[in-house]
């Protein structure tokens, strides 16, 4: 057995995988948000909670976090919980647990999760990408997370969104959280779905209600979705380019709209640099799961 944490913005969940990648219990909890030593707590709570529903102690742990850990001192960066940002978060949580752990990001998770038991089992070359109130992505070769020289590989999101469109203000965009203009994660979140939509129709509704309202036939909500796509597929073009996967994973909330299994790839074709384009895209098997599970993963059977 052994334990899956995954440590969201908003709640920390938790598993305890067993053989076969059985779950045999699952809690979960609010994240104390803003709070980093509350946070650090919460997590140790929920570990030791899971140990004592399965009656069994000190069990290997594996985390999934929103940004990641600097090889030069071992400190967070890159979250956007920024609370986590600077903070020994690894060590201050095996002194606490008095056991050492494995943790990686989130969109890490996520893809070695569909690699390992889900939609990219069997596959040598995976990239899984998470579509939700950030973007990130994850990387899978030949059932082994690439972690990369400078421990980002995977992080598209804050590349520039590419072959920009100059009738919508693509070159520019918008102010990114981590300080650059017209990062992907800017119009590729939940949050830019909506704030793209907004931009254009000055009607300011969620992106649930926009894929809802296109999904019953509003024009203006599908023009909406169709802008979304188009800047998906030249996204994910890029990546093909550079990395050529076989399969390419969508996680999170927005991965749930359908139309976008349909209408990305035969977008994709006119910015990837091939005759021939065999790369499958697909969700996420495990769904919510998927980046609990992936943490579990860390500790392979």
């Amino acid at each position: 057995m052994r334990i899956g944490i995954d440590l969201g913005g908003t709640k920390i969940e938790g598993i305890v995988m067993g053989p076969g990648s059985e779950i045999l219990q699952r809690v979960r909890v609010n994240t104390p948000q803003g709070d980093y030593t509350g946070t650090v707590a919460a997590v140790v709570t929920l570990v030791h909670r899971l140990e004592e529903l399965v009656g069994q102690k000190d069990l290997r742990v594996g985390l999934g976090h929103p940004g990641s850990v600097s090889p030069v001192n071992g400190l967070m960066r890159n979250s956007n919980s920024v609370c986590l940002n600077g903070k020994p978060l690894q060590r201050d949580l095996e002194a606490l647990l008095g056991r050492g752990i494995r943790m990686t990001n989130d969109a890490n998770c996520l893809a070695l999760s569909e690699a390992s038991d889900g939609a990219a089992a069997g596959a040598r070359s995976v990239f899984a990408v998470i579509l939700g109130t950030g973007v990130g992505g994850g990387v899978v070769i030949n059932g082994e997370l690439l972690m990369g020289a400078n421990g980002i590989a995977g992080e598209w999101s804050h590349n520039p969104l590419p072959w920009p469109r100059p009738e919508v203000n693509e070159a520019t965009g918008t102010q990114c959280w981590c300080g650059k203009q017209s990062c992907i994660e800017t119009w590729l979140s939940g949050v830019g779905l909506a704030e793209d939509h907004a931009r254009v129709t000055q009607e300011k509704i969620s992106g649930e209600e926009i894929v809802a309202r296109a999904e019953a036939g509003d024009e203006r909500c599908s023009a909406t979705l169709s802008r979304y796509e188009d800047r998906l597929s030249r996204s994910l073009a890029q990546i093909i380019n550079v990395l050529d996967p076989e399969v390419v994973v969508l996680g999170g909330g927005v991965s749930r709209v359908q139309r976008l299994y349909r209408y990305v790839p035969a977008l994709w074709d006119e910015w990837i640099f091939s005759d021939i384009i065999t790369t499958k895209l697909v969700p996420a098997m495990h769904g919510d799961s998927s980046g609990v599970r992936g943490a579990a993963w860390l500790w392979p059977e």
